[in-house]
């Protein structure tokens, strides 16, 4: 139903929540209520809307194309671009705000509250699984405190909660948190170190001596869908003892892992298509200069398509995870970051509809 996901963990509102939940799920069935009749595009869009508006995790990127996807609705990285240029960050908590938490969101009017505050950016005609527009009762909602959950008219951030990028280390899109990192990485320019595993990354990491700057753009790949395997939240990249000791809380921060959605810094995620695939930022090299321009949504090695060429000529692939079993499959269908990471088999492209079995 709308409105629980603030709820706070020791809450008792979570049981009443779950009872509710197992009440209307019976009742949705005696009225033939079906998930595609409520995940359309009008309810897709009103998702993204809401997600950016809350200052949401990167991961939601990837759940809501995965669940679109498999209800039949194309939602691609450039339309949660899009309505995350002109969707302003209305909740004012932490990181992408500087003094809240979700507790506060809660008791401030929770995820209701920030929908009225929304107003005519939410399509009214989607319905939920109560059967009426989401948009229904909004009007009778309160806000407690609207330096929590702010107005269109005095937002934390002006767009949305993520901005995707384009370009030659990730033709097919990239992901980043730009309310959520220093200004000054908006736009930056500086030279790339490249771990190639999660182990040589924490050596980079825990070396209070290791030879690098302010400009350094570290660089974790091999840690998709695929590489990781399973895209793990290795993109949570710490920041390294040598710029800590220098006062530095933030750097630039690349690769094709995910990260939990409460961090910080400026860490561009999600790198599609990612390294252990081919993808361009298997070419990248430590020394090249990378290029980073948020407000362009651009992300770039500064390496000539001659270099590029010459060194995808060269490239090996990596020794694969699995010969055999559930990891075979999964290696053979799951699919990249900008398409969800989900199953190919599990989307409405892949084939008909499964008939009803026969009951005997």
């Amino acid at each position: 139903p709308p409105g629980p996901p603030p709820i706070p963990a020791a809450d008792a509102n979570h049981q009443r929540m779950s009872a509710a939940c197992g009440r209307r799920i019976v009742d949705m069935v005696w009225e033939d209520l079906t998930p595609d009749q409520i995940i359309t595009s009008a309810a897709v869009d009103n998702a993204v809307t809401v997600a950016m508006a809350t200052g949401c995790s990167t991961n939601a990127i990837i759940h809501l194309i995965a669940m679109a996807r498999r209800a039949g609705v194309p939602l691609e990285l450039d339309d949660l671009d899009r309505i995350g240029r002109t969707t302003p960050v209305l909740a004012n908590i932490r990181p992408s705000g500087s003094t809240y938490l979700m507790e506060d969101f809660f008791y401030a009017g929770g995820l209701r509250a920030l929908m009225k505050q929304l107003g005519d950016k939410l399509d009214p005609t989607a319905i939920t699984v109560t059967g009426k527009p989401l948009v229904d009762g909004l009007d009778q909602v309160k806000i407690y405190n609207d330096d929590v959950i702010r107005p269109l008219s005095n937002p934390v951030y002006h767009e949305g909660s993520l901005a995707v990028l384009k370009g030659n280390l990730c033709p097919d899109g990239a992901v980043i948190k730009p309310a959520a990192c220093d200004p000054k990485f908006h736009r930056h320019c500086g030279p790339a170190l490249v771990a190639d595993s999660y182990a040589e990354m924490k050596k980079i990491i825990d070396d209070p001596d290791y030879p690098l700057t302010p400009d350094t753009v570290l660089v974790l790949r091999n840690a998709g869908p695929q590489g990781g395997p399973g895209m793990p939240e290795w993109g949570m990249i710490p920041m390294p003892k040598a710029l800590l000791k220098l006062g530095l809380r933030d750097m630039v921060r690349i690769s094709d892992a995910r990260m939990s959605g409460t961090s910080f810094g400026a860490c561009v995620l999600h790198v599609a298509p990612e390294s252990y695939v081919g993808g361009p930022l298997a070419l990248l090299k430590t020394g090249d200069m990378v290029e980073l321009d948020i407000p362009a949504r651009s992300l770039n090695m500064l390496v000539s398509e001659e270099e590029i060429t010459a060194r995808r000529a060269a490239w090996v692939a990596p020794t694969r995870h699995y010969e055999r079993g559930y990891g075979f499959m999964f290696s053979g269908h799951i699919e990249q970051a900008d398409k969800g990471c989900d199953f190919d088999f599990l989307t409405t492209q892949f084939g008909g509809k499964t008939p009803e079995p026969a009951i005997n």
